[in-house]
């Protein structure tokens, strides 16, 4: 360890951070470093690229403080057993590494995680001095997101959110027996526990900042978690499910899902092969259905198939319209906005557009067309002034027709 230099450490924990999602930075707060006083901003464009709401591209530098870990889970590619190079860094490496990165334009952020080292409590101070030395010492006005340690003091979770934009727990796996089986350091209730802790301490900062112009922010950008899809046998209902009641229980920010992927030595408990990754971006569609576009969890779940997963070659909002033909088509002219969330093809912008333009005007075929990128998708399930899809809609080889059309990439294609 002495031996190693910085470049070898961030090599070897830049990597053994790669397979967490849950680095996204939507819901900060813009910050900037007017005045001259200060570095650090959370705007501009600038190692990992979050995207949020709004399209702006966010650089974080995303590390592990060390791969080291008392736990043994057997999914993870730094459990106690596994056989790989291990690095530690101490928190002003870290912090000075974040400074160096954002002076040469490379960063905006930070999202900082680690193995359990020692213990718990321990980690979680390493990790909370990192945020303490770039806040106070630095004043960092950039973006931290600091993954906190379930185990650890509720105190010590608490002093990561006065620093952090966002804070995150890993929920790890979707069904309790699946993370008893796969991960047996860890447990449901304490990751629970935890998360409801950290709601309480956002809700109370909230209401302080109402009554008090100085209280001290906690976690603006608020929490999130991250799920492994494939590495157990629970369905995309059961994930779907899990998520649902994860943003009702603790007003989660985001839940990610993370496609299992298979590790060097892994255990013979796991799969042999990874899942789809579009199963991965499938369970982010039914998650926007149910976060923009109204859909009961229930509802999501109904577009599965007979195995309880998601269809692979459609997306879920189509998957349901196909299976509740009944609710179509619908008219745009006099159809409320739920019903028009509900057409395939039709987003969130482009349901607001029709709603501001048929207050105007009758709408026809062709304006709609303007306002999507693929009226084929939308035809069979719409009604316009001057188009019905009459049989369309009940035509037995519909999913054929609209699911996306597979084709054989050329290799030397230009």
């Amino acid at each position: 360890m002495a031996s190693q230099t910085i470049l070898e450490k961030l090599e070897i924990l830049a990597d053994a951070a790669k397979y967490d999602a849950s680095c996204a930075s939507s819901g900060t707060a813009k910050k900037d470093s007017l005045g001259g006083k200060g570095i650090g901003s959370t705007e501009g464009m600038g190692i990992c690229h979050a995207y949020a709401p709004d399209g702006r591209c966010i650089s974080l530098l995303k590390i592990l403080l060390t791969n080291h870990c008392v736990f043994d889970c057997h999914y993870c590619v730094n459990r106690k057993s596994s056989n790989v190079r291990r690095a530690r860094f101490t928190p002003q490496e870290v912090a000075d590494l974040t400074l160096a990165f954002y002076r040469r334009n490379y960063i905006e952020g930070l999202f900082l995680s680690s193995g359990i080292i020692k213990s718990s409590n321990h980690t979680m101070e390493q990790i909370v001095e990192v945020a303490r030395i770039l806040r106070e010492e630095h004043d960092f006005r950039g973006y931290i997101h600091l993954k906190t340690i379930p185990e650890a003091d509720p105190e010590l979770v608490h002093q990561a959110g006065l620093y952090a934009d966002r804070v995150s727990i890993n929920v790890e796996l979707p069904t309790n027996a699946g993370l008893t089986r796969l991960a047996p350091d860890k447990d449901a209730r304490q990751i629970e526990g935890a998360m409801g802790h950290v709601k309480g301490d956002i809700a109370e900062a909230k209401d302080a900042k109402k009554r008090f112009r100085n209280a001290p922010r906690f976690a603006p950008a608020g929490q999130s978690t991250q799920m492994i899809v494939g590495a157990d046998a629970a369905t995309d209902a059961d994930i779907v499910g899990k998520a649902s009641r994860l943003y009702d229980s603790f007003r989660l920010r985001r839940v990610y899902y993370s496609a299992f992927s298979p590790i060097p030595d892994a255990s013979a408990v796991l799969p042999l092969k990874r899942p789809p990754l579009i199963r991965e971006h499938r369970l982010y569609q039914s998650d926007w259905l149910m976060r923009f576009y109204g859909y009961k969890p229930g509802e999501v779940m109904q577009a599965t198939e007979a195995d309880g997963n998601l269809p692979l070659d459609i997306d879920p909002k189509l998957a349901w319209a196909l299976k509740f033909r009944e609710r179509f088509p619908v008219d745009v002219n006099r159809a409320s906005k739920d019903e028009l969330l509900r057409v395939p093809g039709l987003g969130v912008k482009a349901v607001g557009k029709i709603l501001a333009s048929r207050r105007h005007r009758t709408l026809r075929l062709e304006d709609v067309a303007r306002l999507t990128l693929s009226l084929t998708k939308v035809r069979p399930f719409i009604c316009t002034a001057d188009w019905r899809p009459l049989v369309l809609t009940d035509r037995a080889d519909l999913r054929a027709l609209l699911a996306p059309k597979s084709e054989q990439l050329e290799l030397f294609a230009a």
